[in-house]
């Protein structure tokens, strides 16, 4: 078995052939989303082994599910067989380890101070220290509850709602009457 390395710089909207952050990214996803959908295994959790033969299930696949079954009783704490539809793997592809590296949280929340940081300044605003509550509308009280017109046709309209009722219900108890039945 050879190994294969390709150790080239990457650098941030580079012009020439240096590998750019977008084009590792680009290859990452590829692979990641490649992965997930080529071990044809279901999207869904599997209840009983014959959900292998009903879904066709490839042999390799098939080989780990059975496994992540056989091998659930002796670890039951990593519910093996409730996750033998990812292959035991109950993570992101991508889980970050607290004690390993970082958290997805983390990154989220350095994403967000990026692009908060690179819209103050598109703004003008990057003078503005990142936790002040800037305000850029204000609210004003316009009232409340209806006109007295309005509130004059609300009343006319719940008065016929109440009235069309009423001839509805002494309708059916004559329809009622006249068939012969009690109402």
């Amino acid at each position: 078995m050879s190994l294969q390395l390709d150790i080239r710089p990457i650098r941030a909207f580079s012009g020439g052939s240096e590998i750019t952050e977008q084009a590792v990214a680009a290859y990452v996803a590829k692979y990641a989303t490649k992965a997930a959908e080529s071990t044809g295994t279901l999207d869904r959790r599997i209840v009983e082994l014959a959900d292998l033969d009903r879904n066709g299930v490839p042999d390799h696949a098939r080989h780990l599910i059975k496994a992540c079954k056989a091998l659930d009783p002796l670890y039951p704490e990593r519910r093996l067989w409730a996750w033998a539809h990812m292959l035991g793997f109950r993570g992101h592809f991508s889980s970050k380890s607290r004690r390993y590296s970082t958290t997805l949280t983390t990154l989220r929340q350095v994403r967000a101070d990026f692009r908060a940081a690179q819209e103050r300044e598109a703004l003008g605003l990057d003078d503005i220290e990142p936790d002040t509550v800037l305000v850029l509308a204000d609210w004003q009280y316009a009232g409340h509850g209806h006109t007295p017109g309005e509130s004059a046709l609300a009343a006319s309209i719940a008065r016929d709602i109440q009235l069309n009722r009423q001839t509805a219900r002494e309708a059916l108890h004559d329809q009622l009457a006249q068939e012969g039945a009690t109402p």
